[in-house]
């Protein structure tokens, strides 16, 4: 039963106010009102939504300018020539019609004018695969800092990969299997545990590269290994590369 056909007879055959309706289901009581008497006037034609488009488009195109560009595009084409929004958009000024070269793609596209080109999409139209949920994945890595002492450091991270957000950040003398831990379980007790990770084939990580490791969490693997399969989290790692193991991004 369509919302629509619910809320009205929530009215007309339970007999309910326009205000209890509104409150039992969560919407406007102007709506409730506006429906049945829609309904006094139209039946059961009233359970069906209305269309929100407007019933006019002031800014459309006016067909005759459409047809003009098409012709203008058919045109172009059997000569030979250039037959691109700008060219278009020179010849309908020459007509004394002016157009904009968006709007002149815009209706080319609409009437299957133009030939996708995937090579030409704009960078920004390219997006990054992230994880749908807060918590869904964690990225981490470590890298080398020399400190201004002269002093050589190592410093870890763990991010949300939806958010992108900064779980931990520390420094260490050097990061070993129990700093991976650490730094994890710390990071989880705080936020909450992940469904999964992705890290890179270090071995503090994992032993899945190494001789004889399988990191199955039965006394094969690393610390870090073990501890994900004991909590169930899903261990996802880069691709081996033949020249080097590939970092997430953090």
């Amino acid at each position: 039963m369509a919302k629509y056909e619910i809320l009205i007879k929530a009215v007309t055959i339970q007999k309910l106010s326009y205000g209890e309706v509104a409150a039992r289901y969560g919407v406007s009581k102007t709506l409730v009102h506006k429906l049945h008497h829609r309904w006094l006037v139209e039946g059961d034609a009233a359970y069906e939504p209305r269309s929100r488009r407007p019933r006019s488009s002031p800014t459309r195109t006016p067909d005759r300018i459409r047809e003009r560009v098409l012709a203008l595009r058919d045109e172009l084409i059997a000569l030979g020539v250039d037959a691109g929004a700008d060219t278009i958009s020179e010849h309908l000024a020459r007509e004394r019609i002016s157009l904009s070269r968006v709007t002149i793609w815009r209706i080319l596209t609409a009437a299957g004018k133009v030939s996708p080109q995937p090579q030409k999409r704009p960078r920004s139209s390219w997006r990054r695969f992230t994880a749908d949920r807060p918590n869904e994945l964690w990225q981490s890595d470590f890298t080398h800092v020399s400190l201004s002492t002269g002093a050589d450091v190592e410093v870890i991270g763990w991010i949300d990969d939806h958010s992108r957000y900064l779980l931990h950040l520390s420094a260490h003398p050097r990061i070993t299997g129990h700093t991976v831990t650490d730094t994890f379980t710390a990071s989880a007790h705080e936020h909450g545990y992940p469904a999964a990770t992705l890290t890179d084939n270090g071995m503090v990580y994992t032993t899945r590269l190494a001789r004889g490791g399988r990191g199955r969490g039965d006394g094969a693997g690393n610390a870090f290994e073990t501890l994900l399969a004991t909590l169930g989290i899903i261990q996802k790692n880069a691709e081996a590369s033949p020249r080097a193991s590939p970092r997430p991004q953090l």
